[in-house]
């Protein structure tokens, strides 16, 4: 039976013996193994009683086993939800509950802390450690290596990414089979990518980066992939030799810059290093052209589109700017108020349609409606401008967004908590500069009057509830938060102020 997203990525290599994943270890997959693993998992699922279109969400180390679970939920029917191994119990706990998860599968670490938040909600609760280990695939090890693919279509949904909101209130987007699979398709094309590519991935896969780019182009086309649990210097220096492309964050590359190992006799067989998920400035840009020959082709895409502009293969990659909109992508500027469209070269709000734009978000008609128009343009809320030659610029975001390594970090779920806090009357969280990740959180608070909010414990508590990355580098007290005369907090002058606090 028909199932686009499967038979495309997936079901193509079920017999080929050709290496699909190379390990850290020196081990190598071949797809068939791979697939083999991924049916094995795909009866485990129906076996615990879930049904097409259940929720199937993992928080669990990157692993083969992680990505074949991708798969299997591919293959049966089931929409993936893959969850930042950073996200504590009270961060999953919404997650688990507006997503209606039927089954969570979770680090064996985990299991403990995690089983009360299950029972409460009704979830099932299986172990999937990094080494491949954990109840879950125990399990699949008695069942068959083959398995009857579910009937899917174009639209039915494939996965639920979590993206917040600047109300601290995280959305689920709901991502498309068409969603996951044109955009796949397009960035072969535009990319260059062939059965002979040899990815270097290095990326997490719980956001779209890692998953849905990099690991569904080279599907796409059947090639490899070093994957790698996680950056680590050695390791990439290691296995560059090894590989013609590499997806990053600005972050890799600033490391590697750092490193007098990382030479041009390194990258000279590499055909392509892409950088997305957060800025690259632009003299990060130069060094690296100017250290290894290469120019860094930057894209810009988001949880709800995958990607909507690249800097071309061929032709001009232009620093500081994230290039055209893909083929198939319609891209406009707006007025932030009114939403009509602005002349070229002007500031505004980033709007774009096309097949790769998201169906909704999860069980949130309203904020769909306030943020995909009815003719199907998403508004991104990035600020940006097309230049005269058709380049796109990102200069800002119209909400207080945070992008620190590549993740995003919302002010308010973190205000939300600092203004829970003794002592504290309010707070503004504001991003400020930061040499390697790119920016970080800095929490700013207005203490009660005659009192003196003890910083330490505060900081101790919000270790305690929000992820690592959202950590904030300091906190400091200030006297009062700038406003303006409708009473909305002007971060611009506390970033102005603060930027350079830590």
């Amino acid at each position: 039976m028909a199932n686009p997203l499967y038979d495309r990525l997936f079901g193509i290599h079920a017999s080929k013996t050709e290496p699909f994943l190379l390990l850290q270890d020196g081990t190598t997959l071949t797809y068939a193994q791979f697939l083999a693993t991924t049916a094995q998992l795909a009866h485990t699922l129906v076996a615990n009683g879930l049904n097409p279109g259940d929720r199937v969400a993992a928080q669990v180390e990157k692993s083969p086993e992680t990505l074949a679970l991708y798969a299997a939920c591919v293959q049966a029917g089931f929409i993936f939800l893959p969850l930042n191994t950073a996200y504590t119990s009270d961060e999953l706990s919404y997650f688990l509950d507006n997503s209606g998860a039927s089954l969570l599968v979770c680090d064996g670490a985990n299991a403990e802390t995690l089983q009360p938040l299950a029972d409460q909600l009704g979830v099932l609760l299986k172990t999937l450690n990094g080494d491949g280990s954990g109840s879950f695939m125990q399990e699949a090890k008695g069942h068959p290596t083959t398995f009857e693919t579910v009937e899917r279509d174009l639209q039915d949904l494939a996965a639920f990414l979590y993206t917040s909101g600047t109300t601290g209130r995280s959305k689920g987007a709901m991502l498309t089979q068409d969603n996951l699979l044109s955009n796949a398709d397009v960035l072969v094309d535009y990319w260059r990518f062939s059965k002979d590519d040899v990815l270097l991935h290095a990326l997490p896969i719980f956001h779209t980066h890692g998953l849905f780019v990099a690991t569904n182009v080279i599907l796409a086309v059947g090639g490899a992939m070093i994957f790698l649990p996680k950056f680590n210097q050695d390791a990439i220096l290691q296995f560059l030799p090894k590989a013609t492309s590499m997806m990053g964050v600005p972050t890799f590359y600033t490391r590697l810059l750092a490193d007098e190992r990382f030479t041009n006799e390194l990258t000279a067989h590499m055909r392509l290093f892409t950088s997305g998920s957060a800025p690259l400035l632009a003299e990060t840009h130069h060094q690296f052209e100017e250290r290894t020959g290469h120019r860094i082709l930057e894209r810009y895409g988001m949880t709800e589109t995958n990607m909507s502009t690249s800097n071309p293969y061929d032709g001009e990659r232009r620093a500081g700017t994230v290039g055209f909109p893909l083929p198939g992508v319609e891209l406009k500027i707006t007025n932030p108020e009114t939403g009509v469209e602005l002349p070229q070269d002007s500031i505004g709000v980033i709007e774009v349609r096309g097949r790769n734009v998201f169906k909704g978000y999860w069980q949130m008609p309203e904020k769909t409606a306030a943020e995909l128009r009815e003719d199907g343009f998403f508004i991104t809320g990035d600020m940006g401008k097309v230049d005269a030659d058709g380049y796109v610029h990102i200069v800002g975001r119209n909400k207080d967004l945070i992008i620190s390594g590549g993740f995003n970090i919302y002010p308010k779920e973190i205000e939300l908590l600092l203004d829970e806090q003794p002592g504290v009357h309010e707070s503004a969280v504001i991003g400020i500069p930061h040499a390697d990740f790119g920016e970080a959180p800095l929490g700013l608070i207005v203490a009660e009057k005659g009192k003196n909010p003890d910083l330490e414990q505060i900081m101790t508590i919000v270790k305690k509830h929000l992820a690592r990355f959202k950590h904030p580098q300091k906190l400091l007290i200030i006297n009062e938060l700038p406003r303006n005369t409708m009473g909305k907090v002007q971060k611009n002058i506390l970033r102005d102020e603060y930027g350079e606090a830590v």
